[in-house]
């Protein structure tokens, strides 16, 4: 176990040892199906799309402070969060680290390798929905490693930062708008000055699941695409899910400094006022 990441060995025998508040993120009736014991099914942690016209970072704080809320959860809560694997969610326990590590939850984990790493070690599941207990949350904000529009604004032109699209190839070449259809956002391309490397790089598979590469593996990816470990790193995708799975990912590489902008193109698309570079990339 480190920051970031919880093995299912490590989950197991730390559910037998303290009270572990478990999020399931997949979708409802995947939950409904089978999920690991007492796990609170927030779906939210995935579909809530934070823009600037949706009110931005502050509405997403008071929606979640609301259902965290409903759920009982404290900041003082050991969370583990687990989605159905590393690559078919587009990144959705690793969006549910940000959003928790964004309101103040200090010892929250994603499990790797997910429900489908749990199941492969045989270890118990269930369909009963535990029950739950409201009590007020109250959120401490640690903004320290999200962004704004206005911060990758200013990184476009500054060498000194990298700004690094995650999304699939499609939407990096302006082909598709986003997973959500090819339309849904008003514009198709991607930030200036940006470099590419596509989410799923990050990851291989092992025994038919996917975990993060080690640290060397994720060095080479990274320097393949012309990525400088020692100067800044400012990921964007379509709402911040994708880039949660790589933020993970490059720190756990060892990247000192890595920023998420977690409105992503969702939010950037729709401010025509903010550049873009449209067509294929020229390099």
């Amino acid at each position: 176990m480190n920051e970031y990441l919880i093995e299912v060995e490590e989950l197991h025998q730390l559910l037998d040892t303290k009270p572990v508040v478990l999020i399931d993120t997949r979708d409802p009736h995947d939950y409904e199906e089978i999920h690991l014991p007492n796990a609170i099914h927030v779906y939210d942690i995935f579909t809530y799309l934070c823009t600037r016209g949706n009110g931005g970072l502050k509405a997403m704080v008071n929606y979640f402070t609301r259902l965290f809320s409903k759920i009982g959860l404290k900041t003082s809560d050991t969370v583990v969060v687990y989605e159905d694997a590393m690559d078919n969610g587009y990144g959705r326990s690793c969006r549910g680290w940000t959003i928790l590590k964004y309101l103040g939850v200090s010892d929250v984990h994603v499990l790797h390798g997910g429900l489908r790493a749990w199941l492969k070690a045989g270890y118990p599941t269930t369909q009963e929905i535990p029950e739950i207990k409201s009590s007020p949350f109250t959120p401490d904000l640690h903004p320290e490693h999200i962004i704004t529009a206005e911060e990758m604004v200013a990184a476009i032109h500054n060498p000194d930062i990298q700004i690094v699209d995650c999304r699939d190839y499609a939407e990096w070449i302006g082909a598709n708008s986003s997973p959500y259809g090819y339309d849904y956002c008003p514009r198709k391309g991607r930030i200036p000055n940006s470099k590419w490397i596509e989410w799923y790089r990050m990851m291989k598979l092992r025994q038919g699941i996917p975990w993060f590469k080690d640290p060397e593996e994720i060095l080479q990816v990274c320097s393949q695409a012309g990525i400088n470990p020692e100067k800044p790193v400012y990921l964007y995708c379509f709402k911040g899910a994708r880039t949660s799975n790589m933020y993970i990912a490059l720190k756990l590489a060892g990247f000192p400094t890595v920023k998420n902008y977690f409105s992503s193109w969702n939010e950037w698309s729709r401010d025509f006022s903010l550049p873009i570079e449209e067509g294929y990339p020229q390099s």
